[in-house]
């Protein structure tokens, strides 16, 4: 049955995993924002809201997303379900 579940699998495939990643190079190139920066943002956001919710840190992505009319900037952060204590 393990060639079965390999054909049925949801893996990307590498060439689209490589064209996401090529295309996070080209976005953040051309916004001016170093990987460095982009760090920096992940870390404070994280900061910021641990404050006041529980979350995973570990899984926390931040994107940088640009089209012909805007650039975007997407967090995205798994909130736990256990209350943080205010």
């Amino acid at each position: 049955m393990g060639w079965l579940s390999n054909l049925f699998s949801k893996k990307e495939a590498s060439g689209s995993v490589a064209k996401q990643r090529l295309q996070m190079v080209l976005v953040q190139d051309r916004s001016d924002v170093t990987p460095g920066v982009m760090e920096l943002i992940k870390d404070e956001i994280i900061e910021v809201l641990a404050r006041h919710l529980s979350i995973n840190a570990d899984e926390v992505m931040v994107k940088l997303t640009q089209t012909a009319r805007e650039s975007r900037l997407v967090a995205e952060v798994p909130i736990l379900n256990d209350r943080k204590r205010n």
